[in-house]
């Protein structure tokens, strides 16, 4: 019997932190369809679509989909049956929205992975409270309509750099939300963003920035109460090469997570 020719593939699948950056992506905003070779990515940040296109080397045109008013979003489809199946081996499948239960990256990428997810279903709040005028507020979170993913997400950050974070509901009642606050959200941003060249979306990043600069800067001016809420956050202000990969805390039972309550950041 004859046999057919060999798939070929055109991305690289080598790790590296583009390609982490690209699959934190995929397990947010991207799709397997189920014919087993085409791979979708899709989101509202026509740069954050080119930045995909550039790292994964397709020469696939950017395209653009519309479900409603003000709801554009530009998308690109490209079909490689063995990137396809690398990405089912490290745990990203078809219909993944609800089922996807964690994504097999290497330590070593995952500060990558974890800012490419970030920049598909995370969000940032910072602002001072109205009761407590010197007192500055940062959030940073992650969303996800599988439970077990934010289970899985909560134990790895936690175990990567130390903090467990909250979960709650969220103001959309199909997903959870795994939140990080004050200086634990300075933590996580940090690690994040640390060797991220240029891998990650403008405004999220910029909006990080004005925040951690505001927290800094109290630090200098001793405005009150938010130098406190900075002093919490001061050992997060580190030198580039600190290890924290080298961190090794116990995991995060699942069954801390309370009943949803819809909560809008």
């Amino acid at each position: 019997m004859k046999r057919g020719a060999r798939p070929k593939g055109t991305v690289n699948k080598n790790w590296s932190p583009g390609l982490a950056y690209v699959v934190g992506l995929i397990t947010s905003d991207g799709c397997l369809s189920k014919n087993g070779r085409h791979i979708d990515i899709t989101s509202k940040d026509y740069s954050q679509v080119k930045l995909s296109k550039k790292i994964l080397n397709v020469s696939v045109k950017i395209g653009k989909k519309n479900a409603g008013a003000n709801n554009e979003a530009y998308r690109i489809q490209l079909g490689d049956v063995l990137f396809y199946r690398f990405l089912l081996n490290i745990g990203i499948t078809p219909s993944k929205s609800k089922t996807i239960q964690n994504v097999r990256v290497p330590k070593k990428y995952f500060s990558h992975f974890l800012r490419g997810y970030f920049d598909g279903d995370g969000t940032t709040s910072s602002y001072y409270d109205s009761k407590f005028h010197k007192s500055f507020r940062f959030y940073l979170s992650f969303m996800s309509a599988s439970p077990q993913f934010i289970f899985w997400l909560r134990n790895k950050i936690n175990l990567l750099v130390g903090v467990e974070g909250h979960l709650s509901g969220y103001s959309d009642r199909n997903y959870l939300q795994l939140r990080y606050a004050k200086n634990e959200a300075c933590v996580v941003a940090r690690y994040m963003y640390k060797n991220k060249d240029d891998l990650f979306l403008p405004r999220k990043f910029i909006k990080i920035q004005k925040t951690l600069k505001i927290i800094e800067n109290s630090l200098v001016s001793g405005r009150g109460s938010s130098v406190k809420h900075s002093e919490k956050c001061r050992h997060i202000f580190l030198p580039p090469d600190h290890d924290f990969a080298s961190r090794s805390t116990e995991r995060v039972p699942a069954k801390s997570f309370s009943s949803p309550r819809a909560q809008k950041i």
